[in-house]
C-alpha cells in the first residue's frame, strides 16, 4: 500500500502576495516542488511559512499570483473575458473536491474529540470523497498500524499522548490519498520527548516518494529527509537548494545568522 495517488503532485507557486491589513506577509513567492520530493521550509517566526502553506491549499486566499497543482490552478479557474483571461474563484463544492488532493497536518492535531482514532481517520474519505465506509475502515486500520497505533483504534484523542494524536492526524491525512502532504510545524506542540516518534513517521513517509512540504524548526529532520530546503524571512524566500548547500554552506548572510542561532 502506498500513500500516493496516481497523480504526480507537482506544486508551482508563482508571484504570490498575501497581506493581513497593512502587514504584507508574503512578498512575491516563487517556488516549485517536484513530484515525490520533500521540501522543508525553515525561517524565523513571522517569516510567512505557515501562511505560505495555508495558501497552497487555499485555506488562505492570495492577493496576487497563483498556485497550481499538476498544472491545475488551486482555488480558481480561468475564464476568457473580452480577449483576456480572468480568474474566478471555485464554488465551495469544487474547492472541497480539489482540497482533498492535499493532506494537511496541523500543529495542534485538530482531531474530533468525540470520535475514536479510527473514526477520525475514516470520517473525511467517507464524507468528502464518498467512498464506502467498509473499504475506508480497512484502509484506516492499515494506516493506524503504519504509524504504530494499531492498538489505539478504539481510543478517543483525550486518552492519547500528543505524539499519538499527531500520528493519528498523519494517518487521517494519508487516508485521503492526497497528491501532496502539507505539515505545519507538526512537532511544535509536542513535549520534547515525543518529537522523535512523530519525526520518525514523517521520515518513513519521505522514503515512500510522497510529495511533502514541511514547515518545521527541526534542522536534523531537514538534513536527513529533505530534497530541497527553503529559507524564508520577512515574507520572502531568501535561499533555496539541497540541504547540504543551504544548511552547511548558506550563501546568504540572513540564512547564516538564523542557522547560527538554531544549530
Amino acid at each position: 500500500m502506498t500513500a500516493t495517488t496516481t497523480r504526480p503532485g507537482r506544486v508551482e507557486v508563482h508571484g504570490v502576495h498575501k497581506s493581513f491589513g497593512t502587514l504584507e506577509v508574503l512578498q512575491g513567492i516563487d517556488l516549485v516542488v517536484e513530484p515525490g520530493s520533500v521540501t522543508v521550509v525553515l525561517g524565523p517566526s513571522g517569516s510567512g511559512k505557515s501562511t505560505l502553506l495555508r495558501s497552497i491549499n487555499h485555506l488562505e486566499k492570495v492577493d496576487r499570483g497563483f498556485i497550481a497543482l499538476d498544472g491545475e490552478l488551486v482555488g480558481y479557474r480561468r475564464r476568457s473575458h473580452r480577449g483576456g483571461d480572468r480568474l474566478h474563484e471555485l464554488q465551495e463544492k469544487d474547492l472541497l473536491r480539489q482540497r482533498t488532493r492535499f493532506g494537511f497536518v496541523f500543529q495542534n492535531f485538530n482531531l474530533f474529540p468525540h470520535l475514536t482514532a479510527l473514526e477520525n481517520v475514516v470520517e473525511a474519505p467517507v464524507s468528502a470523497q464518498g467512498r464506502r465506509r467498509g473499504e475506508v475502515e480497512a484502509e484506516a486500520r492499515e494506516l493506524l498500524a503504519r504509524v504504530g497505533l494499531a492498538d489505539k483504534a478504539a481510543v478517543h484523542p483525550r486518552q492519547l499522548s500528543g505524539g499519538q494524536q499527531q500520528r493519528v492526524a498523519i494517518a487521517r491525512a494519508l487516508a485521503m490519498r492526497p497528491a501532496v502532504l502539507l505539515f505545519d510545524e507538526p512537532t511544535s506542540a509536542l513535549d520534547p520527548e515525543l518529537v522523535g516518534e512523530v519525526l520518525g513517521v514523517i521520515e518513513d513517509l519521505a522514503r515512500t516518494g510522497t510529495t511533502m512540504i514541511v514547515v518545521t524548526h527541526e534542522i536534523g529532520f531537514a538534513r536527513k529527509a529533505a530534497d530541497q530546503v527553503v529559507f524564508m524571512d520577512a515574507g520572502r524566500i531568501v535561499e533555496t537548494g539541497p540541504p547540504e548547500q543551504v544548511l552547511d554552506a548558506p550563501r546568504h548572510e540572513r540564512t547564516r545568522a538564523f542557522l547560527a542561532k538554531v544549530l
